[in-house]
Formats: C-alpha cells, sequence, structure tokens
C-alpha cells in the first residue's frame, strides 16, 4: 500500500510528465495553468533568444532564478527540478566551458526533453540527472550554487530537501530560489483552498516556515523577497541564503 506522500509524488509526476509531452507537441502548459505570474514572461527577451522553442514553451516556473542567483565563470551549479531545461542551459552558458550545470528532474520526460534543448542550443557542459529533490544523487560539497524554479513547493518533505541542499553546496555556497510562499497566518487548510498540490499552491511553506527551515539546515543571511502575487495572500518570491561555513 502506498503512502499519502507517495501518492502525492506520482501525481506531481504524472502532471510534469504530461506537460513535456505537451510541449513535445507544440504546445506549453504552466505548472499553474489557472495563475498569472508563471512561465516565459518571466525571463527577458534576450533570455529567450538564447533557447530553443521548446525549451522557452517548457518554463513552468513562477520566477527566474538566473537573475538572481550571480552564477559566474568555472562555478557548479545545480538546478532542482530542472524540467525542459530552460534553467539549465542559462546556467550552463554563464560558468562556462570550465564550469558544470547540473539538472535534477524524476520524470522521464521531461529529462529527455532537457537533453534534447541542451542539444539543440548547442550546450555541452549540462548534465542531468534522475532523482529527487530529497535525496540528490551528487556528492557532498560538490556544488557552489543551487537553483530551483518553483519546485520545492511541490515536495512532500521539504526539510529533507532544505537539507539535502545542504549537504551538496560547498562551505560558504549559496543559493538562488524562486518558489511560492504564504502569508504566515494562513493555516494549512487557507493554503489548500487557494489551489492544489500539484498545481504549487496548497504545498507552499509560509514565510516564517521557509526561514525557519533553511536556518535550520544550517544556511545564513536568509532573505525573502517577496515578487509578485499568484493567489490571494499568497506570493512568488525570491530565496537568497548561504551554507555556514
Amino acid at each position: 500500500m502506498t503512502t499519502a506522500a507517495e501518492d502525492m509524488r506520482e501525481q506531481v509526476r504524472r502532471h510534469y510528465a504530461q506537460s513535456a509531452l505537451a510541449v513535445t507537441a507544440g504546445s506549453s502548459k504552466s505548472c499553474c495553468s489557472d495563475a498569472a505570474g508563471f512561465g516565459e514572461a518571466l525571463y527577458d527577451d534576450e533570455q529567450r533568444g538564447e533557447l530553443p522553442e521548446a525549451a522557452v514553451l517548457a518554463s513552468l516556473g513562477c520566477g527566474n532564478p538566473i537573475a538572481v542567483a550571480d552564477l559566474r565563470p568555472g562555478e557548479t551549479v545545480l538546478d532542482l527540478g530542472s524540467g525542459g531545461g530552460i534553467d539549465v542551459i542559462l546556467s550552463a552558458r554563464r560558468v562556462g566551458k570550465n564550469g558544470i550545470a547540473y539538472g535534477l528532474d524524476m520524470t522521464d520526460e521531461m529529462l529527455a526533453l532537457a537533453r534534447r534543448n541542451a542539444d539543440q542550443a548547442g550546450v555541452h557542459n549540462a548534465i542531468f540527472l534522475k532523482g529527487e529533490i530529497e535525496r540528490i544523487p551528487l556528492p557532498a560539497e560538490s556544488v557552489d550554487v543551487v537553483i530551483s524554479n518553483c519546485v520545492i513547493n511541490l515536495s512532500t518533505d521539504k526539510p529533507a530537501v532544505l537539507i539535502e541542499i545542504a549537504r551538496v553546496l560547498k562551505p560558504a555556497g549559496r543559493i538562488g530560489i524562486s518558489d511560492i510562499v504564504a502569508e504566515n497566518h494562513l493555516s494549512n487548510e487557507d493554503r489548500a483552498a487557494r489551489g492544489s498540490h500539484v498545481g504549487c499552491i496548497a504545498g507552499a511553506l509560509s514565510i516564517a516556515e521557509y526561514e525557519a527551515g533553511l536556518e535550520g539546515a544550517g544556511f545564513d543571511h536568509v532573505s525573502i523577497e517577496l515578487t509578485h502575487a499568484v493567489a490571494d495572500e499568497m506570493h512568488s518570491a525570491i530565496i537568497r541564503a548561504s551554507k555556514s561555513g
């Protein structure tokens, strides 16, 4: 018998598999198709011009982590829930030939789409891995920067995700994450009333929960900047922090 968490993970996997197949067929579908503030419009014209059309169509996130991650040549960056590869491709170009951009996704269809997109973009320092963000298949202290775009809210074990991020980051490594957060007074029931888990809403942490989770996982200089509303009293946010040295 499967657990509720396993059932939810499978719902998420199926949803994103369907999204990848839709993109392959030439259409697009955001993770939160009923809400404003998601997808390719969050990337500027120059960034979209760097990408194959299928990568742009596959943009399902709630922000633009590349705009805040301050990636530098030679760095190793990891994108959690890399989807169609848009942020990995952009990251790979910014860290250059001496850097590496990893993309981690649990969905075979998304991984296949991302690899095709990277090939079409002529990016050779992007590596796509199959796995779950609660169990990152990389060694400890192997990554300079972790990014993610509207994915951590989908996890059913967010403390495990934050601990894994801290594990794979090098000392003083940093995060630049876009995610959905709830205002602190909203209960779990309030969040569920505003949207589904697979739709990026019901599973969101509150601002205070996110801050406490990052600090508990060993992060300093935690900041959460709200960018735009995605539902009543729920927001897309830019989350920054650095691993304690």
